[in-house]
């Protein structure tokens, strides 16, 4: 119940905007490939900004 106030972190945002990507490229596959290879690769960057947060955050 309290966890539906509390604040997204950084990482939890990413994780939500890699998630929509997949889908997005996913469906995309079918109609138009260009485009999914395109969201695929930002899915792709945003996994990496995701793994780089991880690793300073576990740095620390």
């Amino acid at each position: 119940m309290f966890g539906l106030f509390k604040k997204k972190s950084e990482i939890e945002k990413l994780e939500i905007k890699y998630r929509k990507l997949l889908e997005e490229a996913h469906r995309l596959s079918t109609s138009n490939r260009s485009l999914s290879d395109e969201k695929s690769y930002e899915a792709n960057e945003v996994l990496k900004e995701i793994d780089k947060l991880k690793a300073e955050k576990g740095g620390k």
